[in-house]
């Protein structure tokens, strides 16, 4: 199967999986808005969705999956089931002692990850159940990523890019009954939604179990032994989860800031949702991908397919990236406007997370980045560089953070997180580039400049459409706003396409005459 299919079906699915996630957050602005039920549950998802983007969007890939892919491209399939097996049992018994200290010492740990609470004990204590409910969701979602990383380093990747869909339906219907029983902005209705956090990481964890058995990689559960594989593991999965979970840390420390503010967290959620679209399509997409592709061709000595592996992906992310974060920029209000506003989510609401989208929108490029840079490094067992690169980022976004938000509250976090995404992204690419593992070709040196031009042309295209189509995106009727938005929005896929074709980037009468050809 080739990389460009791999990206197409990975990308497919997580599309999906996105617009189920848009969904999910209309509900929720309408039934939560941004009150303290919104700030409690949006702090107790925190805990297992940080857990998810580490480990299912990549940090344990970083780890797992070029040492299960060495040791099927080595050994075979027995070794590395034999590796899997344990792996799974030494995961799953150190997953089972730390939700059992965290859902016992929660009120400690609250004190940490959400201090502002302090002041509003009925917030606190509702967060705080609300987080021992969800909490056991790290366990389902943490073997997820395991079985996950066996499908992919074995060329399967359509069922664990399709699990994630998965708990957006739980929590689409749970969002529904709510609304429709009236229970919208009460206690009860965060508890229902916590409990539906753990019917979906069942379901999730379900799917991929099932695919690794029809695939013939079931793994049974052994009695957990430190054997050499856990051990080297190990030793590479702790600095591989802070160095591939930069992004996830910067954004846990700015929920730890914006509790002193009310209703503060629940605005960088939704903002943080929307700009995560295009990074779970793209980034997502291009490190599950690309590291089980680049640590079999690495194994195998072919250091000329590795290249190929990295100038493409950069090419392709950049191509989907650049005009994403244009767009979200140029257009954070009116796509507020339209998917959030509604309910309980005011005009106020709007303008608030409209300005955080922007500050997200602008480091964008970089988390991406991120995503296509890391695996030159998981791919040859080394993660140790980016976890310094990540440590430093991290620094820099809470010095940021914290002189920022006491006059800009969430847009000044939401800034913070794009410099030091930006910081991580250059020391990563400028390291790969001096030890000689990611050599720009001709083709990504000549298409990477025009992307950009094409990228900023499409903006200015947009802003104008945005300016002209205002009174139909400030109309009243949910359906007259949603129209005018996807004609903006397809008016700037063709302005890029138009910018693209007229540049030399990319090449469209060609590729529909070969596509004709093909069906001929």
């Amino acid at each position: 199967m080739s990389l460009m299919r791999n990206f197409m079906t990975v990308g497919g699915s997580t599309i999906s999986s996105r617009i189920l996630g848009f969904v999910r957050d209309m509900f929720m602005a309408a039934a939560l808005g941004t009150g303290p039920v919104a700030d409690a549950f949006l702090v107790a998802f925190r805990f297992p969705n940080l857990f998810r983007r580490l480990f299912a969007e990549g940090a344990f890939a970083s780890a797992f999956v070029p040492l299960f892919a060495r040791t099927l491209e080595g050994e075979g399939v027995d070794a590395a089931r034999r590796f899997g097996s344990e792996a799974l049992s030494a995961l799953l018994a150190l997953l089972i002692a730390i939700t059992l200290v965290a859902v016992i010492g929660m009120v400690p740990l609250m004190y940490v990850m959400a201090p502002g609470f302090v002041s509003d004990p009925a917030k606190f204590d509702l967060t705080v159940m609300l987080t021992r409910i969800a909490f056991p969701y790290l366990t389902l979602i943490s073997l997820l990523a395991l079985y996950s990383g066996v499908l992919n380093a074995r060329g399967r990747f359509l069922a664990a890019a399709m699990a994630p869909g998965l708990l957006n339906v739980a929590l689409v219907a749970a969002l529904a009954f709510i609304l429709l029983s009236h229970h919208d902005t009460t206690a009860e209705a965060g508890i229902l939604l916590a409990w539906a956090t753990l019917v979906g990481g069942v379901l999730q964890l379900g799917l991929v179990v099932g695919a690794a058995w029809r695939d013939g990689m079931a793994l049974p559960l052994r009695w957990p032994r430190l054997t050499p594989g856990v051990r080297r593991l190990t030793a590479l999965a702790v600095p591989g989860l802070i160095a591939g979970g930069a992004t996830q840390i910067n954004i846990v420390i700015g929920t730890m800031i914006a509790s002193f503010a009310p209703g503060a967290i629940a605005v960088l959620g939704y903002a943080d949702r929307l700009y995560q679209l295009p990074l779970g399509i793209v980034g997502a997409t291009i490190a599950v991908v690309m590291l089980p592709d680049l640590s079999r061709h690495l194994r195998a000595g072919r250091a000329d397919l590795a290249d190929h592996t990295q100038n493409r992906s950069l090419e392709f992310a950049m191509a989907l990236t650049l005009p994403a974060a244009i767009a979200l920029f140029v257009l954070a209000k009116p796509i507020v406007q339209v998917i959030y506003q509604r309910g309980a989510f005011g005009p106020d609401d709007t303008l608030a997370t409209a300005e955080t989208l922007m500050g997200f929108a602008v480091g964008l490029p970089a988390f991406v980045l991120i995503k296509v840079f890391s695996p030159g490094f998981f791919a040859r067992e080394d993660t140790k560089t980016p976890m310094w690169f990540a440590a430093v980022g991290v620094a820099v976004n809470i010095a940021l953070s914290l002189a920022l938000f006491p006059r800009f509250t969430y847009v000044g976090i939401a800034v913070a997180t794009s410099v030091s995404g930006w910081l991580n992204a250059g020391l990563l690419g400028w390291m790969l580039h001096r030890r000689g593992h990611f050599l720009f070709d001709a083709k990504v040196r000549r298409s990477l400049p025009l992307l950009l031009t094409a990228a900023l042309a499409m903006g200015v295209g947009v802003f104008f459409a945005a300016w002209w189509a205002e009174p139909f995106l400030a109309d009243r009727r949910v359906l007259m706003r949603a129209g005018a938005m996807a004609a903006i929005c397809l008016a700037g896929l063709l302005l890029f396409a138009a910018f693209c074709q007229a540049v030399g980037v990319v090449d469209f009468r060609g590729l529909v005459a070969t596509l004709r050809k093909r069906k001929g």
